[in-house]
């Protein structure tokens, strides 16, 4: 399998999610002004601060150039996974349902959390960020409730930021599109406290999460 990892300006995650694609199979850089995906089988759209946060993050990032090949990528049922300041992104490009906002009590926060699946499994993964919980309306919620569009939760008394319903990730009604605010790509390795994050990846290349 051969992954494709995003770069914009003010990226600060996507060396490490590059390592953690070359442990599932290739993978390369991509420049933000990119629009040839041609040959990537899956694409990581990595965490950091894309031009530095400026206006909101992720809402410059969803122009770039790179972003409307991932577009045309998720269109065609290939896996897209958007981890914490990807994930704002791919909210942002109407990728994938709901928004980011600021933590519930406007403080960045850093620690290993617990998550858990639509399967009941249980994850140790790391959070770091200061605009991270999800919202949506009401009815936005219920709907994707009901399509079982939600991939992970925070585990009881885990939720960092004040998440509606816990939610950590979702997908898109298609599952080939995945965003989580947790960095699943600094727990691929037990000498860091957990592999875990591994698993992500892992369902992601075979677009169950």
């Amino acid at each position: 399998m051969i992954w494709g990892v995003l770069q914009f300006p003010g990226s600060c995650d996507e060396r490490d999610a590059l390592h953690a694609c070359s442990l599932l199979g290739e993978a390369r850089l991509i420049w933000h002004e990119e629009r040839d995906l041609s040959g990537v089988d899956a694409v990581v759209v990595p965490g950091g601060f894309s031009y530095g946060d400026y206006l909101r993050a992720g809402a410059i990032a969803r122009f770039s150039p790179a972003m409307e090949a991932v577009a045309e990528h998720a269109e065609a049922g290939r896996p897209v996974l958007g981890i914490c300041n990807g994930f704002q992104v791919l909210c942002e490009a109407d990728l994938l349902p709901g928004a980011l906002l600021r933590n519930e009590e406007l403080r960045f926060v850093c620690r290993q959390a617990e998550l858990v699946n639509a399967g009941g499994g249980r994850f140790s993964i790391p959070v770091k960020h200061g605009e991270g919980r999800f919202w949506a309306p009401e009815e936005t919620l219920d709907e994707i409730e009901a399509k079982d569009q939600v991939a992970y939760r925070y585990a009881p008394n885990q939720n960092p930021n004040g998440s509606l319903r816990d939610i950590a990730g979702v997908t898109n009604e298609a599952g080939n599109v995945l965003g989580l605010m947790p960095h699943p790509e600094h727990a691929v390795d037990p000498l860091t406290g957990s592999s875990d994050g591994l698993k992500v990846f892992e369902a992601l290349a075979g677009t169950r999460v």
